[in-house]
């Protein structure tokens, strides 16, 4: 290959890595893992209890950077179909009085900037999407553990992650303020390294 032919190549692939977005560059692939990953939510009901439930089958992307956590991205979607209770409401709560899952099957999460807050701690912002109602949301995360996977062999890291959200605000006002407006959220979610 002549040399002027090689210097061209090569600054076409430097040009290329400098408009490629740094997290993209820094951060690794990662796979959530379904099993290990679970969406709890709390709220109170009539004052007189607080009721948990869960959502499962979590899928996504999730690129992490474990050097600099602020490179790193997530995009989560979880299927309101899963959602339980107890088995009174379940069906309730996917109803168009609540979830309408039928029409709305997908919760979703987008982040859109990582800012790191402690040692293992970060505060991911983005977009929460419920209910066909996207609204910014700032999740507190706590990273458990950065490893290798013992089962897989894999790079492997742990997080947790919390908010708190308005129902109403998503469209989610039934039996407001009987069955509370603010809905706690926590993620727990563990994924490992994609094959390269």
């Amino acid at each position: 290959m002549h040399a002027s032919s090689i210097l061209i190549r090569a600054g076409l692939l430097v040009a290329t890595l400098a408009l490629a977005p740094a997290a993209a560059l820094a951060a690794d692939s990662y796979v959530i893992d379904a099993n290990h990953t679970q969406v709890q939510f709390g709220y109170t009901h009539l004052g007189y209890s607080h009721i948990t439930g869960h959502l499962g089958n979590v899928a996504g992307k999730f690129s992490f950077d474990a050097k600099d956590p602020t490179k790193s991205s997530i995009q989560v979607a979880v299927p309101i179909d899963t959602i339980a209770v107890v088995p009174a409401l379940n069906d309730e709560l996917k109803s168009a009085k609540f979830f309408d899952a039928a029409k709305f099957p997908t919760a979703t999460f987008q982040s859109r900037s990582v800012t790191r807050t402690g040692k293992d701690t970060l505060a991911v912002a983005g977009e929460l999407t419920i209910h066909g109602i996207t609204k910014p949301a700032t999740f507190n995360v706590t990273i458990n553990k950065i490893g290798t996977h013992p089962m897989r062999g894999v790079r492997a890291v742990g997080l947790d992650a919390t908010t708190t959200v308005k129902r109403s605000d998503f469209g989610l006002s039934f039996l407001v303020p009987n069955v509370s407006d603010e809905v706690s959220i926590h993620a727990t979610m563990e994924a490992y390294a994609a094959k390269k």
